[in-house]
């Protein structure tokens, strides 16, 4: 194809088409970049090569790009240079646009264009954008620097980490998006690698942990046995948790026909579930007793009722529960890392096994094949071993 081929993108070619980078043709080209579609015009002027932002593909079709394209090298051919011609214009214009009100556009499209699983993502930007960004909203898109960054993630980070991250992420988005819609030149301030990471040091997994801080499996045994000695729903709830090596939620929110008592199993809906997936828990002998035990003094559809009519369980009951067994600087969620450890440490299980019985996604295809019911088995055996090393009479 010559180098001089026009055209040679159609609006069909465009949404079938994955690849980064599409050529149309004439300097005229289609890139991705952080989730978005954006037209680029690439040209040479006094020797040197330039490119310019034309605008995001979700509001400016094939024939208007072609159409600023070819306004671009009109001027190019004139000896004028189209970002100084476009920045005199721009010089004119009476307000430049502000951080918030860009980042609120740039939502609003991607809801729009339907790039969101779902309503939480979009209420997660939202919140990020608005609240946690607010110092930044009113500056304009080309004057927001790299301290003013650093002034917004400073103090969550470390703190908050794992809001800060999703913080830092969403705002070098919104600013990559900018600049290719041409509001602002330079390098991204809110980018991470040889920038932000030479301020803003990651705290390491020790420190993040503490947001989950685990028991060490080690003293686990131990911790069993007195919670056995806690009387109440919120603690066989919690031992139930922990057996299962399940998030709190999915187990307070268990209703009776979730389990197969005979089988051995529990699915867990994927509406309950964090990935969005349904998940089978292969039950031990001692959690097949402690749903046994609920079961006969059932009052209505939760295993675990709480104390309020058909309400289940409050999350705190379970720290309650917890705090009583002597567990008070560890957290519900914790014993899931505790069990990771363990699994890896002692049981010595294959990483896709123990990950498999904590739901979370698992790489490669193989891996995903384990994830699968043929691992149930596999899994069934591990949280038994968990099981007999947690109700251990010597530990």
């Amino acid at each position: 194809m010559g180098s001089h081929t026009r055209n040679v993108l159609t609006v069909k070619s465009i949404a079938a088409s994955k690849a980064v980078k599409l050529r149309d043709g004439g300097g005229l080209w289609l890139v991705t970049k952080g989730g978005g579609r954006y037209w680029i015009f690439n040209y040479t002027f006094a020797g040197l090569r330039r490119e310019m932002g034309i605008g995001p593909l979700h509001t400016i079709g094939l024939a208007d790009a072609r159409e600023k394209a070819a306004e671009a090298r009109s001027l190019v051919r004139r000896g004028v240079d189209p970002i100084a011609a476009r920045k005199e214009e721009e010089a004119d214009t009476p307000k430049a646009i502000t951080f918030g009100e860009y980042a609120d556009a740039f939502v609003d499209a991607a809801v729009k264009a339907g790039r969101w699983r779902g309503a939480k993502t979009e209420a997660r930007w939202r919140n990020l954008l608005e609240n946690h960004a607010k110092p930044i909203r009113p500056k304009t898109l080309a004057n927001v620097k790299t301290k003013d960054v650093i002034d917004v993630l400073k103090p969550i980070w470390g703190s908050k980490q794992e809001t800060a991250e999703k913080l830092r992420e969403a705002i070098e988005r919104v600013l990559d998006a900018a600049k290719v819609e041409g509001h602002r030149a330079g390098d991204n301030p809110a980018a991470w690698r040889g920038n932000l990471e030479h301020v803003l040091h990651k705290p390491n997994d020790l420190v993040t942990a503490e947001h989950h801080a685990a028991i060490p499996y080690a003293a686990a045994p131990a911790f069993m046995r007195q919670l056995r000695e806690v009387k109440g729903v919120s603690a066989r709830a919690l031992e139930l948790c922990i057996l299962t090596a399940c998030r709190s939620g999915e187990v307070r929110f268990a209703v009776w026909p979730e389990f197969d008592l005979e089988k051995k199993t529990w699915l867990i809906p994927a509406v309950r579930m964090k990935g969005g997936k349904e998940h089978r828990v292969a039950l031990s002998d001692k959690a097949v007793e402690i749903v046994k035990a609920m079961k006969a003094q059932s009052v209505n559809d939760f295993v675990f009722p709480g104390v309020r009519d058909k309400k289940p369980l409050s999350d705190a009951s379970l720290g309650k529960a917890l705090s009583a067994a002597g567990g008070g600087s560890y957290t519900v969620h914790g014993f899931r890392s505790t069990f990771r450890d363990w699994a890896t440490e002692i049981a010595h299980a294959p990483r896709e096994i123990a990950e498999a019985a904590l739901a979370h996604a698992v790489g490669d295809a193989v891996e995903r094949s384990y994830a699968r019911s043929d691992a149930l088995e596999r899994r069934r055996s591990l949280m038994q071993e968990w099981s007999t090393y947690l109700y251990q009479t010597n530990g």
